[in-house]
């Protein structure tokens, strides 16, 4: 397979974000990334630097070269200072550079988000994270071998109930499923018509079904929808603009984006952009860019979110590695990576057709998202598990690497 041509586009801020209240109007006119830090919205403040550019530049080119037609990543410093990089093709038929910080889907990130709005409900006493699911969903969570009187919040949110995957059916044709809706409750027929793969608590399996169910639970809880309960308590108070649930039957991304694609023989390359995403729903159907992901994990991290209490929560942990990162960990929507220059890193990445996306904030606070363009198995073969790997780990190498030299 030809390597694309390499585009490279990068801005970066020298100076640091300029403080203003949160207040709704000023929310509706930031623009690029956002963080919070003891109430105040901080507006990223962009100016050209490339010395500060250049080794992430040529990182995320190595990307290029193994084979995804673009990467965008951002750096955003603990001090808000912001670093976005744009490298191979946007668009492979035309040879256009990608957007720099244009929105991407974000895929299981998407958890986060949920997870967030949950603990928010548990801080307003709305949601107790030790009550039974059945108790919101009465009779819903229900098949061989799973019963919703014995799940309880807390295990939906950890990944440790033992519900079977729904997404796997779905995703095993992505191009049949491009332009196709499909309702929360389809999902979740899938998936219950499977017997558990194991009793509640047991041990952690991650499970898209999990977090469809979240998604339900917030919307009985608060009679709003999941995409609305996102948009007005995260959002809407980070001043994000490019980050948002797409509604029903949206398959357009809204702002500029590089071209996602996809391959059923890897590396013949279909732009799958266009993608109706209700599939991924409450476990992994939002959008947004590199920069304001960033913002996001950092208001998340930095307690501006949730409370003391439920943050801790949130980062308590139980045993979740795999071969890319064998001692990882995940907490409740958040996942705990070890780093190669020690210390560990929380956040969480997400895999879509189109998108891969590696993400989350190391020791000293600095945030680094990297997504490419197309999903390791569109460029290599799936069955030859360890091609599949490096190239899974040269996106998680790229994201330790930058992290680590902070």
């Amino acid at each position: 397979m030809d390597t694309p041509t390499p585009s490279p586009q990068s801005t970066s801020s020298s100076r640091r974000r300029v403080r203003t209240t949160i207040a709704a109007a000023v929310a509706a006119v930031v623009v690029g990334g956002a963080l919070t830090t003891g109430g105040v919205l901080l507006a990223a403040d962009r100016s050209a630097s490339a010395p500060a550019s250049s080794a992430l530049e040529m990182r995320m080119q190595s990307l290029v070269d193994a084979g995804y037609p673009a990467v965008l990543a951002a750096v955003t410093s603990p001090e808000g200072e912001v670093t976005d990089v744009a490298v191979g093709e946007g668009d492979l038929s035309t040879g256009d550079a990608p957007p720099v910080d244009g929105e991407v889907r974000i895929a299981s990130n998407t958890k986060m988000f949920v997870a967030t709005v949950v603990m928010q409900l548990a801080d307003e006493g709305r949601i107790d994270l030790e009550t039974p699911i059945d108790s919101y969903l009465p009779g819903l969570i229900t098949g061989e071998g799973i019963d919703g009187t014995k799940i309880t919040v807390h295990q939906l949110l950890q990944q440790t109930t033992g519900l079977p995957e729904y997404a796997d059916q779905i995703a095993a044709d992505a191009f049949g499923a491009q332009h196709t809706y499909t309702s929360p409750r389809d999902m979740l027929e899938i998936a219950l018509s499977r017997r558990a793969d194991f009793a509640p608590g047991e041990k952690w399996e991650y499970s898209n079904t999990n977090y469809l169910v979240l998604g339900l639970l917030v919307e009985a809880v608060t009679d709003r929808a999941i995409g609305q309960q996102i948009d007005e308590r995260i959002v809407q108070p980070l001043g994000l603009q490019h980050t948002y649930f797409p509604a029903p039957g949206e398959w357009t991304l809204r702002g500029a984006h590089p071209i996602g694609y996809h391959a059923d023989v890897p590396g013949e390359f279909r732009d799958i952009s266009e993608l109706d995403t209700s599939f991924a729903w409450s476990a992994g159907a939002m959008v947004s860019t590199p920069a304001e992901l960033n913002a996001f994990m950092q208001a998340l991290l930095g307690g501006d979110l949730v409370s003391e209490t439920a943050l801790a929560e949130m980062q308590t942990a139980v045993p979740a590695g795999d071969e890319l990162w064998p001692e990882a960990a995940y907490g409740l929507g958040l996942q705990r990576y070890p780093l190669s220059c020690g210390g560990e890193a929380w956040g969480h990445g997400g895999d879509i057709p189109g998108t891969q996306t590696r993400n989350a904030v190391g020791p000293d606070g600095t945030a680094v998202t990297v997504a490419v363009t197309a999903l390791p198995w569109a460029v290599v073969p799936q069955d030859d598990q360890k091609v599949l790997l490096d190239q899974y780990r040269i996106v998680v190498d790229a994201l330790d690497a930058t992290l680590c030299e902070r």
